[in-house]
Formats: structure tokens, sequence, C-alpha cells
């Protein structure tokens, strides 16, 4: 028998269907097409913000102003934020100058200082933001989001990844594991060259569509005889997405079509260097590709060296923070402007925070028992700080927050009941909060 998906294909080979009304009709066999929420849920996307290496709340979002002191053993090793901080004029909420831009926007924005992560090491900690189980490989949080509600575009994937270079956990921070494999993130890198082979051949439209019709004929042959091969059906739909994209994905990371007071709000004409240079770039992207239908968008500043982990001297959160801080406020402002933040998350997050003891000449530990992440847009309470740690940073002593709350928080927001969104693997249930996580009523506007 030949299935709706052939037959479809073979109609438009003989020309006996429009190629729009094709892509319709295909769109309703689609796994990745959009589909229903569990509730009405106040945020369409997602853009994540991922600095990898652990950011010191105690220098940041959270400012401890003690400069001196002993810790628990005498030593004279307890150091407070070596950057100064001032507070938002409009909130109150006080931030570190190394983020003078974010620092403007903090009145949009809903800080969680009393995080803890679910990890001390940085690849079981990152896996843990991202995919809610520090020590077992499980679908990423774009993946579930991805599987749960599906694409707006069928001309662009669900769920894409910009990184220059990939985080402590690899690609495991965006891989779908057991769920379909078309839920999967698809990487792209910054600059003139975003994917590999995005600009379409010599040959003609027509000529590389009937080529694709005869290897999807062929495809699908193969997978009669394995229905339950999801890597195969998601590498049939990738060919399919993949000449799709080379349609539309060229004029989605075309950023030259941006008028030039986008371009000095989001600073993409500064001169920068080092690890995290070309964030401008990525953030304006990631603006365009909400714009135009992608569900979860993860941006991922530096890779696994050189990156926030400053063991050795707190100094070198400089020019990370110099990288990428007018940049995030400015995604923020013109999200806003467009009538965008209202039903887009913006999720600023790390793996985890910074000792309050010095390490080296002037740096920091690893820290798991709190540090600070925050939400803008999506429902989340504008200008509101949850949580409260103690006078040196050390520990939360108002409001804790776990990985799971802030998943489940963030299903919720999209519309999707975190303890419904399941998928039947290796003889029960999964789901990304696992048996945990609670939804953060606190951050809600």
């Amino acid at each position: 028998m030949t299935s709706r998906r052939t037959f479809l294909r073979s109609l438009f080979s003989n020309s006996l269907l429009m190629p729009g009304l094709l892509s319709e009709l295909l769109a309703a066999d689609d796994p990745s097409r959009a589909r229903s929420p569990h509730t009405k849920g106040k945020a369409k996307r997602v853009i994540m913000i991922y600095a990898t290496g652990g950011v010191s709340h105690i220098d940041t979002f959270d400012p401890k102003s003690i400069n001196k002191g002993r810790d628990g053993n005498g030593s004279e090793k307890l150091m407070g934020n070596v950057f100064g901080a001032k507070p938002n004029a409009r909130c109150g909420t006080e931030v570190s100058d190394l983020f003078p831009h974010l620092r403007g926007v903090m009145d949009e924005i809903c800080l969680v200082r009393s995080m803890k992560a679910s990890h001390f090491d940085h690849s079981e900690a990152t896996l843990g933001m991202h995919t809610g189980s520090p020590t077992f490989a499980r679908p990423s949080m774009g993946s579930w989001v991805s599987y749960g509600l599906g694409s707006f575009n069928q001309n662009l994937p669900g769920f894409m990844v910009i990184a220059p270079h990939l985080p402590y956990g690899g690609t495991q921070v965006y891989a779908s594991d057991f769920l379909p494999a078309v839920h999967q993130g698809t990487r792209v890198f910054p600059g003139d060259s975003p994917i590999a082979n995005l600009r379409a051949p010599g040959t003609s439209g027509a000529l590389q569509q009937a080529e694709l019709d005869l290897v999807g004929q062929l495809n699908r042959k193969h997978f009669e005889a394995r229905p339950h091969d999801t890597a195969l059906a998601a590498r049939i739909k990738s060919f399919e997405t993949a000449f799709q994209m080379q349609q539309a994905a060229p004029e989605a990371f075309d950023i030259s079509q941006e008028p030039d007071h986008i371009r000095q709000l989001y600073g993409l004409d500064r001169k920068v260097s080092g690890p995290g240079a070309d964030f401008a770039w990525q953030c304006v992207v990631a603006r365009r590709l909400a714009e135009r239908g992608v569900r979860f968008i993860e941006l991922i500043d530096t890779g696994s060296r050189p990156n926030w982990d400053s063991h050795g001297d707190m100094k070198e959160h400089e020019d990370l923070a110099r990288n990428v801080d007018q940049p995030t406020a400015a995604l923020i402002s013109d999200l806003k402007q467009r009538g965008m933040l209202d039903d887009t998350i913006v999720l600023w997050a790390t793996e985890f925070g910074r000792t309050p003891t010095r390490e080296g000449k002037n740096g920091r530990g690893h820290h798991r028992d709190c540090f600070s992440i925050w939400l803008a847009g999506g429902g989340f309470k504008p200008g509101h700080v949850h949580g409260r740690t103690d006078d040196i940073g050390k520990y939360t002593i108002e409001d804790p927050v776990e990985v799971h709350d802030l998943h489940a928080t963030i299903l919720h927001q999209v519309g999707m009941d975190h303890e419904k969104l399941t998928f039947r693997h290796a003889g029960r249930d999964f789901r990304l909060t696992d048996v945990h996580g609670r939804i953060l009523t606190g951050l809600l506007a």
C-alpha cells in the first residue's frame, strides 16, 4: 500500500497538485506540526540563553557587599562582589556593574536568586539544567517543548541551537534521546555559514524537487518495513526539512535586512573580542527565528573552555559579560517593542553559582547550593525578585527552587502540564520533570 505522504508526492510529481496545497496536506501528516497545548498558555515560544561554566551570583545578580571575613574554618577567605553594584531605577533590583544594560531592563525581568543546582560538576549540572537529569541521558527541554507543541513553521525546525562551541555535556544538551528524533535541536553556527550547504545547489528547484520525490519514495518503501524506527523517520523528515530550509533559512539568517537603529540597539557593530564576541548576531537571529515560528531557540555564548568558570580570577567575568550584556538587554527591549515579549519566554541560566570564598588569587569555586537565573516575558512577573540568600551568598534562606520546579513552570507557561507531557519508553512513562516539580506560582504575573 502506498502511504498518504508518498501518494501526495506522486501527485505533485505529475503536476496534479499545486505546491502550496501539497505543503498543507503534507503538514497534516507531519509529526512536527503545531499541536494544541493542554491549556491556554501565556507563551508560544522560548528563547533560552545559556552561560557556560557557572556564573558567579555574588558578582552579578545577587551582589554581596562583604569583602573581608572568615570562613567556617577561621581563614580569611570570604570575598564579596568585586565589581560594584547599583539598583534599577524603576524596580530597585540591584545588579552588578558587570551588566549595566541588563540592569536597565530589570523592571522587565523576574529574577530567581534561590536556584539550587542538580550537581556540583560542570557536565552533570549542565545536563541537569537542560534535561532534568544530571546522571542519565534524557531528552532536552527544547525537545520536550517541540514534542509537546510542534512547530509553527514547516520550513524551519521547531528547535534550533545557536552555538559557536558546545558546552559541557556536548550534544546531549539539545538531544531528543528517546523522543522521536525529529524533535532534536538543529545546531546553527554564528556568521556567514550558519548551516552547512544551506544554499541550494545549481540545479533548478523543480529538478531538485523531482530528485527528492524519488528519494522520498524509496525511503518510504524502506520505512514501511520499519515503522517504529524513529531515527529513520527523522532522517526522512530531515531531507524534506533541508529542502524547505534552503528556501526559508537564508532570509531568516540575513541580518543585513535589519535597520541601523536595530543594529545599534544590539551593538552589532561593536568592537569586541574573545569568547562570545558574536553574541549580538546570535541574539538578532534568535529574534528573527522567533518571528518566523521556531518554537524553542537556545543561545550558547561559549564552549567548555574558556568560559565563566573563573577559578583563578573573577576578572575573567569582565570580557564575557561585556560581550553578552548589551545584546541580551536589546533582545528583551526589541521583543517588547514588537509586541512579542508577552508571548515569548526569555530564560537566562547557567549550571551553578560560585563560592563566597576566594579560590586562587581572586577566583571562586563551584557552588551548587544557591545561584541566580532569570526569566522575562511569557507571563512571568516583571521587576520581581524570588528567593533570598544569606548575607554572604552561601545558602538559600527563602523560597528555594529546584531545576524540576523551573522546568515545570516553563512548561506550564507554554500550556503544557508537566505531569501529562509524557513519553512511553522502556516500560514506563517518562517526563521532563521525572517524578518531581512544582509550578512556581509566585513567579507568575
